[in-house]
């Protein structure tokens, strides 16, 4: 993806701008995704075909990374570091979500769409923020 694709999608030219959205983004879909699995752990369960107690581990962890998502993204100059522990914890994210979906997970259709579904987006995130933060950093050199 070029510069000019990655400022058109965050809407901004500004490096700095891009990646404080990008992280915002990941912040509230995370965080959405970790209240259903706290809230709703029990019918998700159902549909996905996977353990309520599962789904309410996994909600308070997103929720609790989602929040300190959102504390980086409010930053007015996120640091490097924690937005590469970010981008690492996204890919890791990702690559568990698929081997366990290949390895120890028997999920539903519905949830084996949704392993899927939901890897690519949290792989995508860890794309544009790695983007952004090479833009920003290409910037200040």
């Amino acid at each position: 993806m070029s510069a000019t694709q990655l400022a058109a999608l965050a809407r901004t030219s500004d490096p700095r701008t891009m990646l404080r959205r990008f992280l915002a983004l990941d912040a509230v879909v995370t965080g959405a995704n970790g209240v259903a699995y706290l809230a709703a752990s029990g019918p998700l369960g159902d549909l996905f075909g996977v353990d309520a107690t599962l789904l309410l581990i996994l909600g308070a962890f997103l929720a609790a990374f989602a929040a300190g998502v959102g504390l980086l993204a409010a930053r007015p100059h996120p640091a490097a570091l924690p937005v590469r522990l970010v981008v690492e914890a996204n890919l890791a994210w990702a690559a568990l979500s698929l081997l366990a979906l290949a390895l120890w997970l028997t999920p539903s259709t519905a949830g084996a769409v949704w392993t899927v579904l939901q890897a690519l987006t949290v792989a995508g995130f860890a794309g544009l923020q790695h983007m952004s933060l090479r833009a920003r950093q290409d910037i200040s050199s």
